[in-house]
């Protein structure tokens, strides 16, 4: 286990755990039900953990979220993903402030702030990882960089994964696992998605039973020449599934994707949107591998709750931002460009990388006593302070739990611990500034949650 430890400056960020959390209300409480029913009249199309659990928020400060009831949560969710430097971060508070009096947009014109902010990239990036642009969205983001590999290339279709998340529009919808007849009946034309290496649940093993990564680019191989066109740009990968349940990869999968791409003459776009930036104790997820993407998509934590992505891409194909129209009303604002610098600078002094990693240590040493004690816990997984818990009736079938997955969210919600669900898999992203006695605190209270929820399911 690393041996990083919380800087002194971010003792802002500590949590007093004889105050916190405090629930003195049963949560959702009369007045955050009352401004959610007054919301709701206006305002639909909720996700999925405020309908479990329609808390109303006021306020937040470093891991700690407060609701209209007085009510205080640990926060393992920072936002889905956002603010991982903590809520209301200092420097990136004042430096989004500082703009906000002194210049809110100028379009896509150049500004200090944008010019500092570019070459901060380029020096913390790895390789030649030095063509960028700026957005206010993920999705915006990704369909950025669908448009650069098909402008880089000259083709047009597309490769994607099982479970994937990319975003909501069209195109990026299309990539994913989202299926909605809103979306459209059919895929947008030239997307094609195929099965990638999961270790919990492998479609093809070897011998030993351990995954056999080879069969899956065997069967991608068959896959380009059976199932295309011929005319593919590449593959679009998260490095993670974030979305369809912090799914790790195998370590030799990316490596070997990246010699298969190579030896095609296909590019490697990676949605680092929800896995760059500290979260999992690097910049981007794939420096874990040692692999270089042609084209990524960079944003949540980069702003710290600002709203501002980036798509970066390798000095061969910089010039394809000129061919797409790379411009957007809000890409590159002097608001967003001064979060993404703070953001970045935070962690860099800070030494935040190395301590993500030390948290992700210390989350799958609780998780894995999880692991031994419940029946109900399936696998753990974590890396930085991407984590996730899956819940099955069984280990042997692994089949899903997903009413234990509503039950475990439901219950630690109301012991005070804000996080994300997702079916049958527990989601955490707890801030990258959390001490450890605060993340073993909330990682207790999931442990209670547990316990109890197999105890009345009668699966413990």
């Amino acid at each position: 286990m690393t041996t990083a430890t919380v800087s002194p400056s971010l003792d802002w960020a500590k949590v007093d755990l004889s105050q916190y959390p405090r629930v003195t209300t049963a949560p959702p409480g009369p007045q955050s039900a009352a401004y959610h029913e007054r919301c709701c009249a206006f305002f639909k199309g909720l996700s999925g953990q405020v309908k479990l659990f329609p808390v109303t928020f006021e306020s937040g400060r470093g891991c700690i979220l407060r609701d209209v009831d007085g009510n205080e949560y640990i926060d393992f969710s920072s936002g889905i993903y956002v603010t991982t430097l903590g809520h209301c971060h200092p420097k990136v508070s004042e430096a989004v402030a500082k703009y906000a009096h002194q210049l809110m947009n100028a379009h896509d014109f150049t500004t200090p702030i944008k010019t500092e902010l570019c070459e901060k990239l380029a020096d913390v990036l790895p390789g030649d990882l030095n063509g960028f642009q700026f957005y206010d969205s993920g999705t915006t983001a990704v369909e950025a960089g669908l448009r650069v590999m098909r402008a880089a290339s000259g083709k047009n279709e597309i490769v994607s994964c099982f479970y994937d998340y990319h975003g909501k529009s069209y195109g990026s919808v299309s990539l994913g696992h989202i299926r909605s007849q809103v979306y459209g009946r059919v895929r947008a034309p030239g997307s094609h998605m195929v099965p990638r290496p999961d270790a919990y649940r492998p479609i093809w093993t070897t011998d030993d039973g351990s995954i056999d990564t080879d069969a899956y680019l065997r069967f991608y191989d068959q896959y380009l020449s059976k199932a295309t066109v011929g005319d593919v740009a590449g593959f679009c990968l998260e490095p993670i599934q974030g979305w369809g349940g912090t799914i790790m990869p195998p370590d030799d999968f990316f490596p070997k994707l990246r010699k298969f791409c190579d030896e095609r003459g296909l590019l490697l776009m990676i949605d680092e949107v929800l896995a760059s930036w500290g979260r999992t104790g690097k910049w981007l997820c794939m420096e874990h591998w040692d692999v270089v993407p042609d084209i990524v998509t960079i944003g949540k934590g980069f702003g710290n709750g600002f709203p501002v992505t980036c798509v970066a891409v390798r000095e061969p194909y910089k010039e394809s931002f000129e061919a797409i129209s790379a411009s957007s009303s809000y890409g590159g604002n002097p608001m967003a460009c001064a979060a993404a610098l703070a953001s970045t600078e935070v962690i860099e002094q800070e030494n935040l990388n190395d301590y993500a990693l030390h948290l992700g240590e210390l989350a799958m040493k609780r998780m894995r006593r999880m692991l031994d004690e419940h029946a109900i816990v399936g696998d753990v997984r974590a890396k930085g302070c991407l984590m996730g818990i899956e819940l099955v009736k069984d280990k042997a079938t692994k089949e899903p739990f997903d009413q234990a997955g509503t039950l475990v969210y439901q219950k630690a919600f109301a012991k005070g611990l804000a996080w994300i669900p997702a079916g049958h898999i527990l989601r955490m992203s707890p801030p990258i500034v959390m001490d450890e006695d605060t993340l073993i605190k909330g990682l207790d209270i999931i442990d209670e949650a547990i316990g109890e929820t197999a105890r009345e399911l009668g699966a413990g």
